[in-house]
């Protein structure tokens, strides 16, 4: 299947709810406002009960029960509510995806968000868009796995969708991979644009006339937690560290493995985005 045919489907890419399309305009903003997204989330029940669950989640461990939108947004901040309402978003689009363990997915996608905020701390960059960008990094793999099952069905007899060599793979067979997937799917749900270009550079992000420092972010955060589910000993991931992208952000190996997250996802994180 060719790429613009994948994009264009409707099975593939479902239409993102306006309610989500309107908070991610005015989460964009540099200040947002509270009383507008309180609003909007709570014209929407799945994404209200969503904000109340991880607001009630283990994660927060509060001493009190929350029970409505803007105290959940007092009690949260726009840091946690900005990745929810992506994730929401995306998680809410893929119900089931055929051969991709959703579970284990979203685990994986929270630890590389949480990686890429931290490397984009190191290297300057907005820290929040390194979020959203490392969460819905991969959703390309989720939007390829609905477009195209018998493809896809084959490739995984190979290596797993979250496999180091995935996307190598995947151009190999296909032409493209999940990222310039990803990158065309965050086009159509207008997300922002420095998120798009992440999206669609992070393999290669020297492949772009202009190098996206984003996309280095976001290449190193998902090398370092495909390593991580991969088992890969210390000696193995000094091997395949992509040097070329560290160097190009002055981060060494042992700058990017410091920024592991102190709680690797849990569970009941992984909950609140289903």
């Amino acid at each position: 299947m060719e790429l613009s045919t994948l994009l264009a489907s409707e099975v593939a890419l479902p239409s993102i709810p306006r309610v989500v399309a309107l908070l991610l305009t005015e989460l964009d903003h540099e200040e947002p406002d509270l009383r507008k997204v309180s609003q909007l989330i709570s014209t929407d029940p799945a994404l209200t009960a969503r904000l109340l669950q991880l607001a009630n989640s283990a994660f927060f461990n509060l001493s009190r029960r929350v029970n409505g939108v803007a105290e959940a947004l007092a009690l949260l901040g726009l840091n946690h509510v900005r990745p929810l309402v992506s994730a929401a978003a995306v998680s809410g689009a893929f119900k089931a995806v055929p051969g991709v363990a959703l579970q284990q997915f979203w685990r994986y996608s929270l630890d590389t968000a949480k990686i890429s905020r931290t490397l984009a701390s190191v290297v300057r960059q907005n820290q929040s868009a390194a979020f959203t960008a490392g969460l819905i990094h991969a959703v390309g793999e989720l939007v390829m796995h609905m477009g195209m099952p018998h493809e896809m069905a084959t490739l995984n007899k190979d290596s797993q969708p979250l496999d180091l060599r995935r996307p190598k793979l995947e151009r190999r067979a296909l032409g493209f991979c999940y990222a310039q997937v990803g990158a065309g799917f965050a086009r159509k749900w207008q997300f922002p644009s420095a998120i798009v270009d992440a999206l669609e550079y992070q393999i290669a992000p020297f492949d772009n006339e202009v190098y996206e420092p984003l996309a280095g972010v976001i290449h190193l955060a998902s090398w370092r937690t495909r390593a991580r589910e991969a088992g890969l000993s210390e000696r193995e991931l000094a091997v395949c560290f992509p040097d070329t992208v560290g160097l190009a952000l002055e981060l060494d190996i042992d700058m990017v493995l410091q920024q592991d997250p102190i709680d690797w996802t849990t569970p009941q994180e992984v909950g609140a985005f289903h």
